[in-house]
């Protein structure tokens, strides 16, 4: 009878040892999996904001390089709405001057972004670097001429939205 007695306690014990070591196994695996699914959300919206980084990058530099002698007052307020700090303050000073300058010399710009890359971006900041053609008309060159900008926009995020705080002409 001893030795059935063990074999009771043996088994009590073992069985015993598996249900701890399942719930240790459990415990474990949710942990790993909750820790894999906040990864995976932070990549997801890291990813989501450099396509929003980049699509209001691009916008930017288009309405910027897009610009039309017949209908000045909206695009210069398209860049304006995409605008914030001292860029904005910079565009709107010069807006009243440009506007008689574009509609002297029947200015027209047709711009298109050709390429555009994050060069840092975090959840409130981010600096692109954009390529971007345009085809430039004007009363000196009424069969047109191209021109190739390299840009270098900062951006900030503001109210849910991503604005440009600063253009530079780089390269």
């Amino acid at each position: 009878m001893a030795a059935r007695g063990t074999d009771g306690m043996n088994r009590g014990r073992r069985e015993a040892l598996l249900r701890a070591g399942l719930v240790a196994a459990t415990v474990l695996v949710t942990a790993l999996s909750v820790w894999l699914g906040l990864r995976v959300a932070d990549q997801r919206a890291a990813e989501q904001r450099r396509q929003d980084v980049l699509a209001a990058a691009r916008q930017s530099a288009l309405n910027f390089t897009s610009l039309d002698y017949r209908h000045y007052a909206q695009d210069s307020r398209n860049v304006l709405r995409g605008a914030t700090g001292e860029f904005k303050k910079q565009f709107a000073a010069q807006t009243d001057e440009l506007t008689k300058l574009v509609a002297q010399n029947k200015s027209v710009s047709e711009g298109q972004v050709l390429d555009a890359g994050i060069v840092r971006c975090d959840e409130r900041t981010a600096r692109v670097l954009v390529v971007a053609d345009s085809k430039v008309t004007n009363t000196a060159v009424p069969e047109g001429q191209a021109r190739t900008y390299r840009l270098q926009l900062d951006l900030v995020r503001q109210g849910g939205r991503w604005l440009t705080s600063d253009v530079e002409f780089v390269g």
